[in-house]
């Protein structure tokens, strides 16, 4: 249980940043969603909300607080995937509509996890850990579909995703599809249940290093990218891949009983 305890703080860090964005850009949730504004009153619902989920954020780092601020924040993820899911259904076929729900997906499965692996022992019988094995079981293949999702969008999206490699990589366009193929193998892995931990961890990898190798260095540009701007979409951004990121490391540690390779694969 210590081990995931980095995880966890991570977690709430990436919560915590979610909130500060809605509380200092308005917006419901980093990807600029506006459906509040069916509210009466919306700006308070946005404050409000995003007021709540700072405290859940807090409340994640101790035992007690710990299964109602993670209810909490998977109701917050289940409403911004709802929101995302409008543009999806006006244009099921198309990759990128799917993105923005895909995005609060693996939040959401990252509480889901999350309130599982401590849930878990408590309840203590062989009946209740199998019925947590499926748990877990459909929440990482919850997650590989948002990995393929993601991984499907960089092809789709090549030469602007191709703009944000570091200048100093020879071939960005290469390290493009590669990051787009790493998402749909490390998806691929997890629905298939073929080295998920291996894939998984080196998805949480992948993710954590887009944040320290572009998101992060766009912070010291003296003239930030196209990509970087406006401000609002710069930090929109940040927020959202230190979720992905988090929610990575989350279901990596869902893992953390599972061998590397292929000896051993039931659980």
């Amino acid at each position: 249980m210590r081990s995931f305890g980095i995880s966890r703080g991570f977690f709430a860090v990436a919560i915590a940043s979610v909130a500060v964005f809605g509380l200092v850009f308005g917006d419901f949730a980093p990807n600029g969603t506006k459906w509040t504004d069916w509210f009466p009153d919306s700006e308070s619902w946005v404050y409000g909300s995003s007021g709540i989920l700072l405290a859940a954020s807090a409340g994640l780092c101790f035992a007690r607080t710990l299964a109602p601020s993670a209810w909490t924040i998977s109701a917050y993820f289940c409403a911004w995937a709802v929101s995302g899911a409008f543009d999806a259904a006006s244009r099921p076929l198309a990759v990128l509509s799917w993105y923005d729900a895909c995005e609060a997906l693996a939040g959401l499965v990252a509480t889901w996890i999350f309130f599982g692996l401590y849930r878990g022992p408590a309840l203590g019988s062989k009946t209740s850990a199998g019925a947590s094995e499926r748990y877990e079981r459909a929440a990482r293949i919850l997650f590989g579909l948002a990995c393929v999702e993601f991984g499907l969008g960089h092809f789709a999206l090549a030469d602007y995703t191709a703009s944000m490699v570091p200048t100093w990589l020879p071939g960005r366009l290469a390290f493009a599809y590669l990051t787009g193929f790493g998402h749909l193998a490390a998806g691929i892995a997890l629905i298939a249940g073929i080295l998920p931990r291996l894939a998984v961890t080196l998805e949480a990898i992948m993710m954590s290093l887009f944040g320290l190798l572009v998101w992060l260095p766009s912070l010291f540009m003296q003239t930030p990218p196209e990509w970087a701007t406006p401000p609002h979409k710069q930090w929109s951004e940040i927020v959202v891949n230190l979720v992905l990121a988090a929610s990575a490391w989350i279901v990596a540690a869902s893992l953390r009983d599972r061998p590397w390779g292929f000896a051993s694969a039931s659980r």
